[in-house]
């Protein structure tokens, strides 16, 4: 298993983790003895990260992994997250809390359900513009000095909040969507300024979720209650024109002898020694694949082509729909 060092200080962990919450939420139907066991097959081919949120469920995915992890933890390098909020009575509904008592109930929650005594890693989920991320961090801090967590990250926030942060106590990891169709982080300086702080950039959703992998044809394919349905890059003419960007993919794929999806994951890796990725997934033969991509190295003249195929803001609306891109620090 190829390893990355998690940031400045951080330890080594798997280039590829596995992201779980479309084990439990968003992606339509599931099945929690398949994923247990997709977990678990992970841990033997040598993931070490895994990748959780008090939300995602809500609440139910920590107690998944916590289940697949019982008796394996020395093998986890376990990442959860805290900081959105669902209304039990409409699941839709969002809101952001980043005050410190919060983060101190939220994290003795998670330790609960997950079954463990830290957390390897403890983002907050999105920045809550209500509260000073000093505050916050602040906080977080307290629960390393605690010894309940061991390191500390921040999700979807913008370069100025980071460095803001990294003056409270020192942050391993930025988890943003990054993959060759959210190629923000380049632009936005997130890259740049986690690069100058020896920062890793941790890239959720590096499969475009799920579109990259050209196994998506028809918004058809998709349940009737994936959350993608709602994604604007998955509706009508920007269907259409992602579609197009994909096929350019999958012919690149075919010439390279790999998938679309060990192309995309390569791609990721390939930007740089401090960036990791998280792909999710349920199925075993999904993992399997896209651990393969650790096995595709792709020469500048890859690297150019896929450029060409795929430039950077090529792709075709907004990667959330609004109400979910006002909870992104920018």
């Amino acid at each position: 298993m190829l390893t990355r060092k998690l940031g400045k200080h951080g330890p080594q962990v798997s280039a590829l983790g596995l992201g779980c919450m479309g084990m439990s939420d968003f992606y339509g139907p599931h099945d929690d003895a398949q994923s247990i066991s997709t977990i678990r097959l992970a841990l033997d081919l040598g993931v070490t990260m895994l990748d959780t949120a008090d939300m995602y469920g809500p609440f139910t995915n920590e107690l998944l992994v916590g289940r697949a992890i019982e008796g394996r933890r020395e093998q986890v390098f376990l990442a959860t997250k805290f900081g959105i909020v669902r209304d039990p009575a409409d699941p839709a509904k969002r809101a952001i809390n980043g005050r410190p008592e919060y983060v101190r109930a939220a994290c003795e929650a998670s330790l609960k359900r997950l079954g463990v005594t830290h957390i390897d890693l403890y983002y907050q989920h999105r920045v809550d513009p209500t509260v000073p991320i000093e505050e916050t961090v602040g906080a977080m801090a307290e629960l390393v000095h605690a010894g309940k967590v061991r390191f500390l990250g921040l999700s979807e926030a913008a370069a100025g909040t980071i460095e803001r942060a990294a003056r409270v106590h020192a942050i391993a990891a930025v988890q943003s969507e990054f993959s060759l169709w959210s190629r923000d982080v380049e632009t936005d300086g997130v890259l740049t300024t986690c690069r100058r702080l020896g920062i890793a950039l941790v890239a959720y959703s590096p499969l475009g979720r799920g579109f990259l992998t050209g196994a998506i044809r028809r918004p058809e394919d998709l349940a009737e209650n994936d959350f993608r349905r709602q994604n604007p890059r998955f509706q009508g003419e920007n269907f259409a024109r992602n579609l197009q960007l994909v096929d350019r993919v999958r012919a690149l794929a075919a010439a390279k002898g790999c998938s679309p999806a060990q192309l995309a994951l390569a791609w990721v890796l390939a930007q740089g020694q401090d960036i990791l990725a998280i792909p999710g997934t349920r199925y075993q033969a999904r993992l399997t694949e896209n651990l393969a991509a650790l096995d595709v190295h792709l020469s500048a003249a890859d690297l150019g082509e896929l450029e060409r195929a795929f430039p950077l803001g090529a792709a075709a609306g907004m990667r959330y729909p609004p109400a979910g891109m006002a909870m992104v620090n920018r």
